[in-house]
């Protein structure tokens, strides 16, 4: 897959210096945008240290980066991000110690969004560490996605319910609005976002500072993004940030993944977007942000089961849910047929929250795919993401309630002698 990319920066239309800094290391396929803080010039001089730090630490690793291919065990994908954490970590103490140094350049800091691709031409993966309110946005299929969470008290309140974000601008917080509530090197140390995903052909993204991101229409990023030569859309969209009032710096930096026609590729990207859309397809998941649902792929493999093989009979442990991906499967209860199910349903989901064993015997109708989700891994999401676990937990609760007042209606019928039909498809969510 081919990668092109451009960038470019700008001071704006009310700003008299540019504390803004990008780099791009084409051979260690780096991109990175800081945004400064600090005043007296101090914003621009924590913003160089910070993007020739990080470019220093993550050249310091480049074999375990070399390394690192998407199907080969040899080096993990977390060993990449933490790579990039620590990269921002001695970034963060360089700053600091700076500003320890000369007294005017007190408490300067800047944000620090890091992006790196790894792996082979035919299998990219795509790594982002990130401090502040810059951002990553990815287009894809004509659809746009924040890859970050902006560390700012605006989108702290607003993730609180505090305010929404038509309010801000009204609001009493409105002087606060470039605040952030986490910086690189205003502290020692700083707590670090990271993130992995595919990259499939025809991606294409813009990792930016918020003053170009202010001016962003992201139903009309898309097509931005993928018109014209890549190394004119940077500079088109910082002018459409001065011509929309250029408040603040802007700066852009544009990648885009080449379409690719190997027929090696193609299985793999079908099979990357299938994960995604079918797990967007079920309730449990349903109030999850596409990012949140690239986590929760990220930990699911695929399981292919042959004409009548089994999944799991009735009595093993349960210690995984799957998703029919393709193909058909059938639940049965001794020698009674419980149900059967199709491309984008599942079962097994009780097994992620409780350690019982299988009431149910489930084999394969046909030749099945399924996407599979073990309970180890999806706990280690739940740990670390409080906010995902919440979705999922109030999708539990709706569809156990769903399931509550079925079989409290069924009890009715069974002593009433009353018949109302078969249950619903939302009524029967889990399936085990």
């Amino acid at each position: 897959m081919e990668l092109s990319f451009a960038a470019a920066t700008d001071v704006g239309r009310q700003r008299n210096h540019n504390e803004d800094n990008f780099l791009i290391d084409k051979k260690l396929r780096l991109f990175l945008v800081a945004d400064g803080m600090g005043g007296h010039a101090a914003g621009e001089v924590a913003s160089s240290i910070a993007v020739h730090e990080i470019r220093d630490a993550v050249n310091n690793n480049r074999d375990l980066i070399d390394r690192y291919r998407v199907d080969h065990p040899g080096v993990q994908a977390y060993e990449i991000l933490q790579v990039l954490e620590h990269a921002i970590q001695a970034a963060c103490g360089a700053v600091h110690q700076r500003a320890q140094d000369e007294p005017d350049k007190r408490g300067m800091g800047t944000t620090a969004t890091v992006m790196l691709i790894a792996g082979g031409s035919d299998q990219l993966r795509g790594f982002i560490a990130h401090v502040g309110d810059s951002r990553v946005y990815l287009a894809r299929q004509n659809q746009c996605h924040v890859l970050t969470e902006d560390h700012s008290l605006m989108n702290e309140l607003v993730r609180r319910g505090k305010l929404n974000r038509e309010q801000i601008e009204s609001s009493p917080y409105k002087q606060y609005k470039n605040a952030v509530t986490r910086a690189v090197g205003v502290y020692g140390s700083v707590e670090v976002d990271t993130f992995d995903f595919d990259i499939l052909p025809g991606d294409r993204f813009l990792i930016c500072s918020d003053g170009m991101y202010a001016y962003v229409d992201e139903t009309e990023l898309p097509k931005q993004l993928a018109a014209g030569e890549v190394k004119e859309v940077p500079h088109k969209l910082v002018e459409m940030a001065n011509s929309g009032g250029g408040h603040d710096n802007i700066t852009a930096v544009v990648l885009r993944i080449g379409e690719s026609q190997s027929t090696e590729i193609a299985p793999r990207t079908t099979e990357v977007s299938l994960k995604l859309d079918v797990l967007k397809g079920m309730q449990m998941f349903r109030y999850l942000s596409y990012k949140e649902l690239v986590r929760v792929s990220n930990i699911a493999d695929m399981l292919d089961v042959q004409t009548d093989g089994r999944v799991f009979t009735a009595g093993d442990p349960g210690d995984a849910m799957f998703v029919v991906l393709s193909g058909k499967i059938r639940l049965t209860k001794g020698d009674t047929v419980v149900t059967e199910l199709g491309r984008g349903q599942h079962f097994g989901e009780m097994s992620l929250v409780d350690r019982s064993v299988r009431s149910l015997t489930a084999t394969a109708l046909e030749t099945t795919r399924l996407v599979v989700i073990n309970r180890k891994e999806f706990y280690e999401i739940i740990k670390r993401e409080p906010a995902s676990a919440v979705k999922m937990l109030w999708s539990f609760v709706q569809v156990l309630g769903q399931r509550l007042r079925k079989t409290t209606n069924d009890l009715s019928d069974a002593l009433h002698g009353d018949k109302h039909g078969e249950e619903t498809e939302a009524e029967n969510l889990f399936q085990d």
